[in-house]
């Protein structure tokens, strides 16, 4: 199925300890009874449960509908609007509460309420309408994180247009790529922004993504960063570029009504990479992913209106979507966003907002964490914040990283969730409610509630459920969040998410099982762990390893601040590990080779002791923080580095490169 080799992915990292959450944490939790698990499994019946926390213009009449799978619908006949949901239905308890709390780079400030969200979003939505946009025109956004990006996809789901918000980080042809396979008419983007002091000329993209695309696109929407002050690089082009705030200007006082919108129409497109290489974009409903969104953030998150709750993402992933503005929004509460860098103007900075504004939840990632690690806890010194709550997404954490966290930055007294799901999945599908299940470090958790995953060998077979043996994460039944299609491709739909572990030739909804791409374990506490994508596994001497298993052994060392594990070609071996590896600011690195070696052989085994470690001054990331392995293995081969245009420094590779390959 996944792979010919009949070896399976084996797991060999240690077993950790459990945390209890803090009695004071469970005593005020939105979710302390452990019957939660019992109603959803009265499956479809109890994601209603997710449902009922939004206000609904027509009441569903079916929760699912599965007669034609895998293109499953969720609560058929019902109508909302996401925008309403987010702002209007608020303003009644809390219009002058704040919605978004935003803080540019150089320590600029919007207090946002709900009812100035309410205004702006309106005039947005009445400057979209004049720019020619109807309901169900996609529009493609290039956005960074100001506040421009949650207002105008805000503004776009109260007329009912599917927005499709592009990475601000992304390169023109990937911003090309994406506006022709959305087909849309209407690019919005900003002049500018500011990155570690400088203030980039963004709009640039859009003049060459616009020249690169086979689309001819009508209009291009500019926000000013600085109102009424256009970058002074940028230039707008006669007849395609409207300023937004002329928009605005020409609607100060609209008021646009909510588009009644089918439970099953698109809120939103986010575009992932594809195994071919051609982004996929992942079409997402508007009733199920925005009840997913909310059950999550109350459940998993612990969100409270009261709460003030930061999610130290880019809008421009998922996260970013699901986890600052639809989840948070529908809920009430008030998010903070930021413009900057971590370490831009220095390396508390995130610290220095904790406290600033009072923050109660924390979330961000793994990568986050190490890079936190690798500063050292000197940089939290001084800083009064206390989180109750802290999550991580976006990748498997190692245990090493996770107690860090948990001591230097939760006190050893805040809740952490690790959180497994996907662009695809919509929002969290393994991970444990905080105040009912212990913290495992380096352990996803538990299923989320009415979710229902499995492990399954590579040839579709079943695994005995809590055995410990590692396969393929498979999700055995559908959920409300999941993305409904790819845009304008069902064929690839199938193929991607569902042909290996289904009858594809089946009507019935329980031979249709979705392929998750990840490799995992299902512990015999009843925990999973997720090892990595499949497709960052090895296979040494018969023995096929997940890359977070061999990384997280090296994590141990002390002196290793992250470390990147990849596949190098060898005629004995088949595939043996190269690691590489940066340090701790201020560490001794004599003898740091022969540590990383030992680590690996005492959790992992003498059979899989690395052909190389290299050292390096830093590894090869994309903008949002992830580690391009990719780039490693092309040069641990001595293969051409390929496409380095989404790295938030492309040198990187290279100087790794001419100190590898000499």
């Amino acid at each position: 199925m996944v792979d010919n080799d009949d070896s399976q992915l084996e797991a060999r990292l240690p077993d950790q300890q459990y945390y209890r959450p803090p009695s004071k944490f469970v005593g005020q939790a939105n979710v302390t009874d452990p019957a939660v698990y019992d109603r959803f499994e009265e499956f479809p019946e109890g994601f209603e449960e997710y449902a009922e926390l939004l206000d609904w213009d027509s009441h569903w009449e079916e929760v699912l509908d599965d007669s034609n799978p895998p293109f499953f619908e969720w609560f058929t006949g019902g109508t909302l609007n996401a925008s309403y949901n987010c702002i209007d239905r608020h303003l009644d308890e809390r219009k002058n509460q704040t919605a978004l709390l935003w803080e540019g780079e150089g320590g600029e400030q919007r207090n946002i309420t709900y009812q100035d969200l309410y205004r702006e979003v309106n005039k947005m939505a009445a400057a979209l309408k004049e720019a020619g946009v109807t309901e169900d025109d996609v529009v493609t956004l290039h956005l960074p994180m100001l506040p421009a990006l949650p207002i105008t996809m805000l503004a776009c789901a109260r007329i009912g247009a599917p927005h499709s918000e592009v990475f601000a980080g992304f390169s023109a042809q990937a911003l090309a790529d994406r506006i022709d396979d959305a087909d849309s008419d209407v690019v919005v983007t900003a002049d500018g922004y500011y990155r570690r002091g400088d203030f980039l000329d963004h709009k640039e993209k859009a003049d060459e993504a616009c020249e690169a695309a086979e689309k001819d696109v009508d209009k291009v929407l500019v926000w000013e960063r600085h109102e009424g002050e256009l970058h002074p690089d940028a230039e707008l082009v006669e007849g395609r570029d409207v300023l937004v705030s002329e928009l605005l200007a020409n609607n100060e006082r609209a008021r646009v009504d909510p588009v009644e919108r089918d439970a099953e129409d698109p809120l939103f497109l986010m575009y992932t990479s594809g195994t071919t290489g051609q982004p996929k974009g992942c079409q997402h409903r508007t009733g199920g992913y925005l009840s997913y969104a909310a059950g999550t953030s109350k459940y998993v998150l612990d969100i409270k209106p009261e709460d003030t709750y930061w999610c130290a993402a880019d809008i421009g992933w998922i996260t970013g979507h699901t986890y600052i503005v639809y989840g948070p929004l529908a809920l009430g509460t008030t998010s903070v966003m930021y413009e900057g860098t971590p370490d831009h103007p220095h390396k508390s900075r995130m610290w220095e907002l904790a406290e600033k504004y009072d923050v109660d939840i924390f979330h961000t990632s793994p990568t986050a964490v190490r890079m936190f690690m690798k500063w050292g806890e000197e940089y939290l010194e001084g800083y009064d914040f206390d989180f109750r709550h802290m999550t991580t997404v976006g990748e498997p954490i190692q245990p090493e990283a996770w107690n860090w966290y948990y001591e230097h930055i939760g006190d050893e007294d805040a809740v952490i969730v690790d959180t497994w799901w996907q662009t695809e999945t919509g929002g969290h599908l393994i991970t444990n409610l905080p105040a009912l299940d212990n913290m495992k470090p380096g352990s996803a958790g538990k299923p989320a509630p009415g979710i229902q995953p499995a492990i399954y060998d590579d040839n579709g077979d079943p695994i005995e459920p809590a055995s410990g043996r590692a396969g393929n994460l498979v999700i055995e039944r559908p959920w409300p969040g999941m993305l409904q299609t790819v845009y304008g491709d069902d064929e690839r739909f199938i193929n991607e998410y569902w042909r290996d572990f289904s009858d594809v030739d089946s009507d019935d909804p329980e031979d249709w099982v979705y392929k998750a791409g990840d490799g995992a374990v299902h512990a015999q506490d009843g925990y999973y762990r997720i090892l990595g994508r499949l497709d960052d596994v090895m296979n040494v001497a018969g023995h096929r390893l997940g890359t977070m298993e061999l990384e997280s052994a090296v994590a141990e060392v002390p002196e290793v601040a992250e470390a990147a594990v990849v596949a190098r070609e060898d005629t004995e071996k088949g595939e043996v590990p190269d690691v590489y590896v940066t340090l701790r600011d201020g560490v001794d690195r004599a003898g740091i080779e022969d540590k990383i070696v030992a680590a690996i052989e005492d959790d992992i085994g003498k059979f899989a002791r690395p052909n190389a470690v290299v050292v390096v001054a830093d590894l090869p990331k994309t903008r949002s923080g992830k580690i391009m392995r990719r780039l490693l293995e092309n040069i641990s081969n001595g293969d051409d580095l390929g496409d380095t245009t989404t790295l938030r420094d492309p040198s990187v590779p290279e100087d790794i490169r001419d100190q590898v390959q000499g």
